[in-house]
């Protein structure tokens, strides 16, 4: 057991280098997905409403066959 008076070993300093990447680089890696996601987010949106308006043109009333019913006549 070491007594809080003893010297500690000296360490020796690591041998890795203290590498930091600078924020501006972290922040213009990050742009372009976000860039990319939002044309994406755009296109997909423009596809779903072209989509919902080729729908709403199929099953317009008007372009249904007409049904002739029989009515009771009283």
């Amino acid at each position: 057991m070491q007594s809080f008076r003893q010297t500690l070993p000296e360490t020796k300093p690591s041998q890795i280098p203290n590498l930091q990447i600078p924020s501006d680089i972290i922040l213009s890696f990050a742009t372009v997905p976000l860039l990319v996601g939002l044309l994406a987010g755009r296109a997909a949106a423009e596809v779903l409403a072209s989509i919902g308006s080729s729908s709403e043109e199929l099953f317009r009333g008007d372009r249904l066959p007409v049904l002739n019913f029989p009515h009771e006549d009283s």
